[in-house]
């Protein structure tokens, strides 16, 4: 196998969500992850840090997507509907690139470990938004309330998008919790 193979993280993220899925996180090791990716476990670190990072692989790319969005808003949107409208965006380009994703939602929510790395990223986007609402002149208190708000609704959107098997747009899974977010809000 040549030694920098293009489709080797494809495999190992594929390997480990299948071991993590049969055996349970804890059961699985990096060298299990390998062998069944069919490399060597040094090898496997080239790739990611450890085993959990085989499940968020390209999730850092997901922050500056969401600031780059959120900066590109048109400058006359409220700080909501610009957040909105950039995990939109954000969102819809992730569905479309995302490969079993209700078989890794299933390994995530058996692992506390998982859970807690989920929960890092989307404190990771939260972040993202604040930032990104501060460079657009926010004030800090509006600017963190909103970016806690639209992370959540984007959690939310993600989750029904996934309940859904991918059939609806995620869009507009995202106007549906954005619907349900403005009765509550209502009441």
């Amino acid at each position: 196998m040549a030694r920098w193979d293009p489709g080797t993280e494809g495999r190992l993220v594929q390997a480990a969500l299948e071991l993590f899925a049969e055996c349970g996180y804890d059961d699985v090791t990096v060298t299990h992850i390998a062998e069944r990716a069919g490399i060597t476990r040094r090898s496997y670190f080239r790739y990611f840090p450890d085993k959990r990072e085989a499940l968020f692989a390209g999730s850092d790319r997901l922050p500056p997507a969401l600031a780059e969005a959120v900066l590109a808003a048109d400058e006359s949107a409220a700080p909501l509907p610009a957040v909105l409208d950039a995990f939109a965006e954000v969102g819809s380009r992730l569905v479309e690139v995302i490969d079993h994703a209700a078989e890794r939602r299933a390994v995530i929510r058996a692992s506390p470990e998982l859970q807690e790395r989920e929960r890092t990223k989307l404190v990771a986007l939260t972040v993202a938004a604040h930032d990104a609402l501060r460079e657009r002149g926010v004030d800090d208190d509006h600017a963190k309330l909103v970016a806690q708000i639209a992370t959540i609704t984007f959690q939310n959107a993600f989750e029904r998008w996934l309940d859904g098997h991918g059939d609806q747009d995620f869009a507009f899974c995202l106007q549906a919790v954005t619907g349900s977010l403005r009765r509550v809000l209502s009441a």
